[in-house]
């Protein structure tokens, strides 16, 4: 949920006078997966507007155009406070670990891809939204190319999984393997680019000369790049395991990571929380009879259901039902 803090002008420029605690980001995506709502949700956490204005006030659409036809034309970026331990919604200082986030907010129609592509360079890191209904869009694979192309540390964020139980009707079941197939298809995506990568430069090792060959081949830094290359395409996979992959809805202002619900269980069941936050995602149950997680050979009858759906969507899908919503698979 929201969690809001008033930050004032000086608190920013404090944090602005270290420069290892800046971070520009930038909000990617097809256009209304939600960019500019998500926006609204993170300038809310730091009190600028109410949370009851997220996705209604569109902040960051400061053009009277923009405004009218609901939709973002040009780039626009602020500066806020983040901190990942902040204790009792008290604004973080330096020695909390926080760090000045200059956000930008970039336009998701194919009409304005320039302005993704500036948003894009000026950025450490990146934010991919994808709308859980809609899934993945011709946009989509535009701002996915741009950030490889860019080499952008990326985070992936499936948007709108409010719409799953509202509009759908889906049950937890057919929610998870509706996110895993999304998850899954954005990483063929960048499978497709690390080939496409890897074919091109296989051609020009091919056509290159047996003279720079050789000398190419007594460059020890050479070995080094190539590892670098390794460790970058390790990098570019999305895994929910791994903390790079968000489930959220910006308009209800919430979301969620698997290493949040692994420490929520973990005091419960005794376990470890980061043996727990890898059966959170993927072919892993729990078995009340034994008690303990099993894999795919241990659920051969299928009746057991994963763990993602039992500890992480259920939980979801009783707080909606609990809150009067109508319509929904129970």
């Amino acid at each position: 949920l929201i969690c809001t803090m008033n930050v004032s002008v000086a608190q920013l420029a404090e944090v602005q006078l270290h420069q290892d605690r800046i971070r520009n980001i930038c909000i990617l995506g097809h256009v209304d997966h939600g960019k500019t709502t998500m926006s609204d949700s993170l300038i809310a956490s730091n009190g600028l507007i109410h949370p009851k204005m997220v996705g209604k006030l569109r902040f960051l659409d400061s053009r009277d155009d923009e405004q009218s036809r609901c939709i973002t034309m040009k780039s626009s970026s602020i500066s806020l406070l983040y901190a990942h331990d902040s204790p009792d919604n008290r604004v973080p200082t330096i020695e909390d670990g926080a760090h000045l986030v200059n956000l930008i907010d970039s336009p998701g129609h194919i009409d304005f891809c320039s302005e993704v592509s500036t948003a894009a360079r000026l950025s450490d890191g990146g934010v991919v939204l994808v709308d859980a209904v809609e899934g993945v869009c011709i946009q989509t694979h535009a701002v996915l190319r741009q950030a490889y192309t860019e080499r952008l540390k990326v985070c992936l964020v499936i948007n709108k999984i409010d719409r799953l139980i509202v509009e759908l009707c889906m049950s937890p079941d057919e929610a998870y393997h509706r996110l895993r197939a999304i998850v899954m298809e954005v990483n063929g995506i960048l499978s497709l680019f690390q080939s496409e990568r890897y074919l091109s430069e296989a051609d020009a090792i091919t056509f290159r000369a047996p003279d720079s060959d050789a000398q190419k081949s007594d460059n020890p830094a050479d070995d080094s790049e190539t590892e670098t290359e390794t460790d970058e395409s390790d990098e570019l996979v999305f895994r929910p395991e791994s903390g790079n992959v968000a489930f959220v809805s910006a308009i209800d202002g919430w979301g969620f990571r698997t290493d949040l619900f692994a420490e929520i269980y973990a005091k419960k069941l005794g376990c470890s929380a980061v043996a727990l936050r890898k059966a959170l995602w993927g072919d892993y149950f729990f078995n009340p009879k034994l008690k303990k997680i099993v894999g795919r050979k241990g659920n051969a009858n299928g009746k057991l259901r994963p763990l993602f759906v039992q500890m992480a969507l259920d939980p979801i899908w009783q707080m909606y039902a609990a809150s009067g919503v109508h319509n929904l698979v129970q």
